[in-house]
């Protein structure tokens, strides 16, 4: 596989799931447009969440059936048709009509990455990992700068009608370079596929693992970045959307440093490098909990949320892919399943933490959710140590 095509991959992966990101550093604008209060706003998030875990289960594992190349810009497609239908939104029901359908087919990006491990040779296929899922981080960080920066400029509208037409060019340049890939697909009837994804986390113990370590980094991931809009916005810092989107380079910084981790993966350091990740997952919060007297200390944290998810994600998106060739999209499904939980429970539970215990409780409960993910990983380490129910 080219580096140029893996980085079309990346490129792609980032538009697609920047999609659903774009409503974080815009919150507070949404909640001015449609009369929402602070408390409520965050279920634009949730929604989107939701619709995207069940596009995992519904839409991604066709990619294991069907002709990728066509699904892909299928769904990209239809992805700028929902876009185009949030940038015009008159009221928060047609708002939230487009955002469920943009959550739905965001899952396009899981798609692409399924594929790009089935290209990979396997002694490259965790660096190739690496590189797409890094362009996936990458765009849910730059969304909001994206987001803050259009908003501050042009309205917060002309975010998501800007992202139709890039969306637009981009399922023609993919249609032209992918390949059709015909092969390794599955015999199954769709509901023989959908029931076989649930078969994979009953056969597979790895993805049940990576998983559930899924579900509590992106819980504690989503905690930051869905309220740090919050405390920026208000008194006394009552920074701009520009401002607070740039943060997202911040995290990009981080999302770029963990790429190697795919590699690690491949000379089996998977375990140590997750290790290394959690604690520094868990040490993030120390600083991001100054935000309020210092930013220098928000960007270290920043850098270091970032660094250790993305790092955690490479490494369970490589070590679960050298299982099943022929279910790859399946695989990504469940996993991603849990992912897309971990960041609608993160989102909700954020902004309601907010209203009654101000940013020292949504650090608190961002430090739990990644302690909690560190005692996981440490128990799994032994197989006999494992609860039943997830051994």
């Amino acid at each position: 596989m080219s580096r140029s095509v893996a980085l079309l991959f990346a490129i792609a992966c980032g538009l697609a799931v920047a999609n659903i990101y774009y409503a974080q550093p815009l919150l507070v604008a949404l909640a001015n447009e449609f009369h929402m209060t602070h408390s409520s706003i965050g279920i634009v998030i949730t929604i989107t969440q939701i619709c995207y875990a069940l596009g995992l289960l519904l839409l991604v594992p066709l990619g294991d059936l069907i002709n990728r190349r066509k699904l892909i810009a299928g769904q990209m497609l239809l992805s700028v048709l929902a876009l185009t239908v949030v940038g015009l939104a008159p009221t928060n029901t047609v708002l939230l009509i487009g955002m469920a359908a943009v959550g739905l087919l965001a899952v396009v990006t899981q798609v692409l990455v399924a594929f790009a491990a089935t290209l990979a040779a396997p002694a490259e296929r965790g660096r190739v990992v690496g590189l797409v899922t890094s362009g996936v981080v990458i765009g849910i960080l730059l969304a909001r700068t994206f987001a803050g920066l259009l908003t501050d400029l042009a309205g917060w509208r002309s975010v998501y009608l800007a992202s139709a037409a890039l969306t637009l060019i981009m399922a023609g340049a993919l249609f032209r370079v992918l390949p059709s890939d015909e092969r390794h697909k599955a015999s199954l009837s769709y509901t023989q596929l959908l029931l076989s994804v649930l078969a994979l986390f009953v056969q597979e113990r790895i993805l049940r693992i990576r998983a559930v370590l899924a579900l509590l980094i992106f819980t504690a991931f989503s905690i930051l970045w869905t309220s740090l809009v919050l405390p920026l916005s208000g008194p006394p810092l009552s920074l701009s959307h520009t401002a607070i989107g740039a943060f997202g380079l911040a995290g990009a910084v981080g999302a770029l440093a963990a790429a190697r981790a795919g590699r690690l993966a491949d000379q089996g350091l998977g375990q140590k490098t997750t290790g290394i990740s959690l604690v520094l997952l868990l040490a993030s919060w120390l600083p991001i909990s100054y935000t309020g007297h210092s930013l220098l200390a928000l960007i270290i944290g920043v850098v270091l949320l970032d660094l250790a998810v993305q790092a955690v994600h490479v490494t369970n998106m490589s070590m679960i892919y050298t299982v099943r060739r022929e279910a790859r999209s399946r695989l990504t499904a469940g996993y991603m399943i849990f992912y897309s939980i971990g960041s609608a429970t993160g989102s909700i539970a954020s902004t309601r933490i907010y209203a009654f215990a101000g940013w020292n409780g949504v650090c608190l409960l961002g430090a739990s959710v990644s302690a909690l993910a560190l005692l996981f990983w440490a128990l799994t380490l032994s197989p006999r140590k494992l609860p039943p129910s997830l051994d």
